[in-house]
């Protein structure tokens, strides 16, 4: 099975694919493989159909959180940061990479279950927007570490909704077996209880129901269910004034049809005005909808292995530098950054290198490849790089910012010697 997805900023011609102006096997020359390589224009104009819906007529506050756990190379996070972006950080460390990227502070909002007082501590040095809370336990820690910083802390409650996302149950968060969030009959008495916090201070409310959703209506179920908290919490005296709505918005990995960015991000702004909410300013958490598409995974070709019930591609990536396929068993497209009419056409498992049967790429791919040919996996922009390890000793790999005819080196491919230069031997 090989299925192609339309790509922005990736085409192919006359058997020869590239990236904006330069051929992907030129770059698998220069930068060596396995390399990620990134397209400047997809990235833009994806962000640019949710400003497009979040500036609608000038009158709406909306606004862009790139959750960055999709992909967190600082030149990715600088470019959205030129661009406009807020940031969605789960975690200190990507708060740092927000502000080596050049990012403002102020303009991030700190998800997660599992924050730590010296993260909070930081966040709140730092000056960030709003802490998305997700537990009363939580709430207290952050009250206790705002007082002792003399400081005040913005913050929302997640609500988990119980409404099924229809998606992969690994990136399903908003149903009642979810470890995200508050569960939608405690949001009320946990809100008053943040109300009577000296130092907390009640901003938003906040909803996210998963990742890779390609449909629509339940983001409509969610976002009723937490407007209408909206209306009885303004019943107890507790304002609103922004209501982050998440992301999760899906890619075309095969045949799905996510809806279009900009009438997605309309349809759901449109719903919160004629709701009569439309004063509230909204945050989008897009990751995967503004990086899934723009990014690709180079590999070259070591060997074809043929076998009695099935032909081998071994490449020199593997299930360290792309775990989605080894852990979701996900599809991603494989191409030939270059057509070879000299090989012979096969179906292959692509796989790689690692001491695993798990360490697959993809599965009965129609490739017509020699040993030493480039190939291209594509959409792997989102949970590429940012989910790789060192599994086996293997360095991660390069990265690449292509703009035009133009690439930048955007992160060195780790060394071998870097990997165990923080261990020591025991005297």
């Amino acid at each position: 099975m090989n299925i192609t997805p339309s790509l922005n900023g990736f085409s192919q011609q006359d058997g020869v694919w590239y990236a904006e102006g330069i051929r992907l096997s030129d770059l698998a020359q220069r930068f060596g493989t396995p390399t990620y390589v990134y397209s400047k224009k997809a990235l833009t104009d994806a962000f640019s159909a949710y400003e497009k819906a979040c500036h609608k007529n000038g009158r709406r506050r909306a606004r862009v959180h790139y959750a960055m756990k999709a992909n967190s190379n600082i030149a990715i996070l600088n470019l959205f940061a030129q661009l406009g972006a807020g940031f969605d950080i789960v975690s200190g460390g990507e708060l740092a990479r927000v502000i080596a990227a050049k990012g403002n502070p102020a303009h991030v909002v700190f998800s997660g279950v599992g924050k730590t007082e010296h993260e909070m501590a930081d966040a709140l040095n730092a000056g960030i927007k709003c802490f998305n809370v997700e537990s009363i336990p939580e709430l207290t820690r952050l009250n206790e570490v705002a007082k002792r910083l003399n400081k005040k802390a913005a913050i929302s409650l997640r609500v988990n909704p119980d409404v099924d996302a229809k998606t992969h149950p690994y990136i399903s968060t908003g149903l009642k077996g979810n470890k995200f969030g508050i569960a939608y009959d405690d949001v009320l008495p946990t809100y008053l209880a943040a109300k009577q916090m000296t130092h907390c201070e009640i901003v938003g409310i906040d909803c996210h129901i998963g990742s890779q959703i390609t449909e629509i209506n339940p983001y409509l179920d969610a976002l009723d269910r937490v407007l209408l908290l909206i209306e009885q919490l303004k019943s107890q005296g507790i304002t609103i004034q922004h209501l982050d709505i998440g992301g999760g918005l899906g890619i075309c990995y095969t045949d799905e049809t996510p809806p279009d960015i900009t009438a997605f991000a309309n349809t759901l702004l449109d719903h919160i005005e004629q709701e009569g909410f439309g004063h509230l300013e909204i945050l989008f958490e897009p990751g995967r909808s503004l990086v899934g598409n723009a990014g690709v995974l180079l590999t070259q070709v070591e060997f074809l292995k043929p076998g009695e019930t099935k032909n081998f591609c071994i490449v020199d990536a593997a299930m360290n530098d792309l775990m989605r396929p080894a852990m979701y068993e996900a599809y991603h497209a494989i191409v030939a950054c270059e057509s070879n009419p000299n090989a012979p056409q096969a179906t292959y498992d692509v796989v790689g290198p690692i001491c695993e049967s798990g360490d697959w790429l993809g599965r009965d791919r129609a490739l017509q490849v020699s040993p030493g040919d480039y190939l291209a996996i594509l959409s792997a922009g989102a949970y590429g790089f940012t989910m790789s390890s060192n599994y086996n000793t293997r360095g991660r790999a390069a990265e690449v910012m292509v703009s035009g005819q133009e690439a930048h080196l955007i992160r060195e491919r780790e060394s071998i010697p870097s990997l165990f230069a923080l261990e020591r031997l025991v005297p």
